[in-house]
């Protein structure tokens, strides 16, 4: 048995669990307890050398603003934004998923002259905190808001002042009930008679395949990683251009998640999405692990990013393959492909073995909520 394919089966029993314990409704969700959600909240989490992490993994911060340094509030680091010039403010900011109608706090500790902290897209108006000056000492900025009845996201920022200098900020904290963990699958389980066709990484990226989605209208998943995407991110709207497709997340460095601590997973993914929602003007609502391993702090973090699926699959056709866990392609079949130069090969003998069995290519989008 391939490797992927022992992946495949590994995950089988892991995601049958999942499924059967989401199925089962959590007691007393109103009195979920208070956790921290915010990403990288500590400034621990290292810079990776790769183009498209960012300067502060988790955090969307201004070019060439915002480093680390060890003058710490707790823990080894901090984060400090200088403001580039006089049209600026040294804005950070992070977006996350929470619960509507549901009250949380926002904290961090701050150092400097005129620093902000405050929440936007809660559904109500909050007036951020602020402090004209902490005197060269760290004090406690705090805010709180109440979710409106629909919103399930919120984007949280810090942020100095025109021409005021830098500002230094350490230990933030969203405090609040968590998201329910995102769903994990290996399919889309539905009557109808469907395969999904997506497609991961993205480091070869050739003409013939995009012309075969292109010449048969193949609605396609595409999970590219931010770097590769950075390089040619016209291809990947190409190649997403047929209705029901859509380029999800695939997490920043392709490393083993299970392997990471949760923090670290939440950066990741986080980091993952705002690349490609940046990029390709929607926001990815799907992640796939890479190796396919995932445990269970990746479907907190992956709710916690607001991926609400966490997808692996049921067959694996890259690089000249036709395996299927499930002996041959079936309705709701998963089919994963990597680019490469046998892209193009490897999608028309997927698509001849739907077609015989009389399965058409549906979008992934169209299937998930």
């Amino acid at each position: 048995m391939s490797t992927t394919l022992r992946r495949l089966a590994a995950c089988a029993a892991g995601t049958a669990l999942t499924v059967l314990s989401a199925a089962v409704p959590a007691a007393h969700a109103e009195t979920a307890p208070a956790v921290n959600l915010a990403t990288n909240p500590g400034f621990e989490i290292p810079t990776l050398p790769l183009a498209d992490w960012g300067s502060i993994p988790g955090w969307q911060c201004g070019t060439g603003e915002a480093v680390l340094n060890s003058a710490a509030h707790s823990g080894g680091s901090a984060l400090t934004v200088t403001p580039a010039g006089d049209h600026s403010t040294g804005e950070c900011a992070q977006t996350l998923a929470v619960r509507p109608g549901t009250t949380y706090t926002y904290s961090a500790w701050v150092r400097g002259d005129y620093v902000f902290l405050g929440a936007t897209g809660t559904g109500n108006d909050v007036a951020p905190s602020w402090v004209q000056s902490t005197h060269g000492n760290w004090q406690k900025l705090t805010t709180s808001f109440t979710t409106g009845p629909t919103n399930t996201s919120v984007r949280l920022y810090l942020h100095g002042w025109y021409e005021q200098g830098a500002f230094s900020a350490d230990d933030v904290e969203l405090s609040g009930p968590a998201p329910a963990p995102a769903w994990a699958t290996w399919n889309m389980p539905t009557q109808d008679k469907v395969v999904f066709f997506t497609i991961d990484d993205g480091w070869q990226r050739t003409a013939d395949a995009a012309q075969f989605i292109e010449t048969n209208k193949l609605p396609v998943t595409a999970f590219p990683l931010p770097m590769p995407s950075g390089f040619e991110p016209d291809y990947f709207k190409r190649i997403t251009a047929v209705p029901g497709s859509s380029v999800e997340a695939h997490s920043v460095s392709h490393r083993d998640l299970t392997t990471l601590s949760a923090a670290e997973q939440q950066a990741e993914i986080c980091d993952a999405r705002d690349a490609a929602a940046k990029r390709y003007g929607t926001v990815p609502t799907i992640f796939r692990p890479p190796y396919f391993a995932f445990n269970a702090d990746t479907l907190q973090a992956a709710a916690n990013c607001g991926l609400r699926t966490v997808l692996t699959a049921t067959a694996d056709y890259s690089w000249g393959a036709s395996n299927s866990y499930r002996g041959g392609l079936q309705a709701g079949d998963v089919v994963i492909f990597h680019f490469a130069d046998s892209l193009a090969g490897d999608l028309q003998r997927a698509l001849t073995d739907a077609t015989a069995r009389g399965l058409t290519v549906a979008g992934l989008r169209n299937y998930t909520s």
